[in-house]
Formats: C-alpha cells, sequence, structure tokens
C-alpha cells in the first residue's frame, strides 16, 4: 500500500513537498513514479525515479521545477515542487513502476498499486 501526503492550499509561486510512504513492501525495489490528475482531466505522469542508481524523469510542464527523490531507509519518495503554477493544482498519486527497477517514464499503465492521493491548490 502506498499513501501520499503532503498536500495542500499554497499561492502561486509557493512550495510543497509530498511524501509517498509504503506499507508492507520495499519501496527500495522499485522505480516509482508520481502523477496528477485535475478535475475533468487524464491522469498525467509528472515525475519517477529509479531504484538503481537514482535516474529520475520529469515532464516537462514540471522540468526545473520539481525534484523527486528517494529515502529507501524511510521507506519514502518524495517530490518537491516549486514555483508552483495556478495549472499544478490536482490530486497527486504516486505508483509502482510494473516490472523494471529503472524509470521507464511516466505512463500511468505501466504503473499498479496506486495511492489514493493528495489534493495541492495553487490558488491566489
Amino acid at each position: 500500500q502506498l499513501v501520499e501526503s503532503g498536500g495542500g492550499l499554497v499561492q502561486p509561486g509557493g512550495s510543497l513537498r509530498l511524501s509517498c510512504v509504503a506499507s508492507g513492501f520495499k519501496l527500495g525495489y522499485f522505480a516509482i513514479g508520481w502523477f496528477r490528475q485535475a478535475p475533468g482531466k487524464e491522469r498525467e505522469g509528472v515525475s519517477c525515479i529509479s531504484t538503481r542508481d537514482g535516474t529520475t524523469y520529469y515532464a516537462d510542464s514540471v522540468k526545473g521545477r520539481f525534484t523527486i527523490s528517494r529515502d529507501n531507509a524511510e521507506n519514502t519518495v518524495y517530490l518537491q515542487m516549486s514555483s508552483l503554477k495556478l495549472d499544478d493544482t490536482a490530486t497527486y498519486y504516486c505508483a509502482v513502476q510494473k516490472g523494471g527497477q529503472y524509470c521507464s517514464g511516466v505512463v500511468p499503465g505501466n504503473y499498479e498499486y496506486w495511492g489514493q492521493g493528495t489534493q495541492v491548490t495553487v490558488s491566489s
């Protein structure tokens, strides 16, 4: 099971750090992705991180503003979000990549064991 937290209400230009904590298994064995879904829109991939070498991938929309990291000892993956924009408003989810320990992109169909999500609202 994955549990996301850290969402909230923030003004444009602000920052938030999301956490994705695993229970029942070790996150360190898997590539982990972050996704988001805004009302009326499809779920989109945001970022992922490999387990072996920590390589990362970012969607163009968040590149340079978001940073994904992991602490295998804490069984947690983080998403540090900075310079937040109104368009970043969404429910954010983490999930486990199906097979492979290297991040191979953020296509939702390639992920499983989704958490319940945490709401991020960017508003002035």
